[in-house]
């Protein structure tokens, strides 16, 4: 299925700290638009043992995108162990309590305006709390299994969306193929009309020479100019390998979109290729329809671009 490079997911598992304790893991797994595979962690220090497994997940999964993994976690207060035994949630450091003190009296003898440390303060201390942290095995293994879970989220969401663009992409190139079926046949009667103002001009100089209206230099600059039109003409006129390969990209777009697997390459490639096709139908554009025409197929094929961006 195709898929876009953007979407979330999240999963949360338990991890079992001893004597009851229970911690509640979240794993949240968010992908953005990058030209290839870019994976990121932000995982605590009971995590980190789980970050190759997680890439290895990711990459058998995803091939493009920026794959960013964050977690975080907190003891479980209605537990069991904590509500028949909250001391088990933690414990105070009387060694870090007694050095946090002895600094604090130092501090306020240096700066006598300086307030005393809160509570909280105290407790967010590094080592104050002494907190039951569980076995490293526990922890990569929940981490491991929250965030294969979190991945799977996120693929759904990636895979709706990139269902969501297929038909918007889907949708534009029908609107183009309606352009070139209405333009096509009317180019050889733009074709006939600018043969024929050529014409009369060339009629007009040659009768202009033969009445003796014009010196022999000004109608030769004339006839030399008109010379440069009708070379200029071939050039023009010919814009059927155009309409040819614009509808040959057009339908490998369709069936790039009606496959399966990344295609967010392919299409991106088939942008370029179809608006190089219409600035040349702009450029030899013989009316102002078919120049119009042209700028219209630009604007399409530019907000395809736009939306190709975002399919891995």
């Amino acid at each position: 299925m195709i898929s876009s490079m953007t979407g979330y997911g999240s999963a949360s598992r338990q991890v079992s700290l001893g004597a009851g304790v229970v911690a509640d893991l979240q794993v949240e797994c968010r992908a953005v638009n990058s030209r290839f595979l870019d994976l990121g962690f932000r995982l605590p220090d009971e995590c980190r043992g789980a970050e190759p497994a997680l890439r290895e997940l990711v990459t058998q999964s995803l091939s493009r995108g920026k794959v960013e993994f964050r977690a975080a976690w907190r003891i479980n207060s209605n537990s069991g162990a904590a509500k028949a035994n909250p001391q088990a949630l933690g414990a105070l450091n009387q060694d870090r309590l007694d050095a946090l003190k002895a600094l604090q009296v130092q501090a306020q003898v240096a700066f006598s305006n300086a307030r005393e440390l809160s509570i909280a303060d105290v407790l967010r201390w590094p080592g104050v709390v002494s907190e039951p942290r569980g076995e490293e095995e526990g922890w990569i293994a929940a981490t491991v299994e929250a965030g294969k879970a979190a991945l799977a989220v996120l693929m759904d969401s990636r895979n709706a969306e990139g269902k969501a663009l297929v038909g918007v992409l889907t949708s534009i190139t029908s609107k183009m193929r309606e352009i070139v079926k209405v333009i096509e046949p009317k180019v050889p009667q733009y074709v006939a009309q600018y043969q024929e103002k050529l014409t009369e001009r060339l009629a007009e100089a040659l009768a202009a020479q033969e009445q003796g209206k014009t010196s022999s230099g000004s109608g030769t600059e004339l006839m030399e100019r008109i010379r440069q039109e009708v070379v200029l003409y071939a050039v023009r006129i010919d814009v059927a390998e155009e309409f040819a390969r614009l509808k040959t990209h057009l339908q490998a777009v369709n069936t790039a979109l009606a496959g399966k697997g990344p295609v967010g390459k392919r299409l991106d490639f088939l942008m370029q290729e179809l608006n190089r096709e219409a600035n040349t139908l702009s450029s030899k554009s013989v009316s102002e329809e078919c120049t119009q025409a042209a700028l219209e197929l630009k604007l399409l094929i530019e907000q395809m671009r736009e939306q190709v961006q975002n399919l891995e």
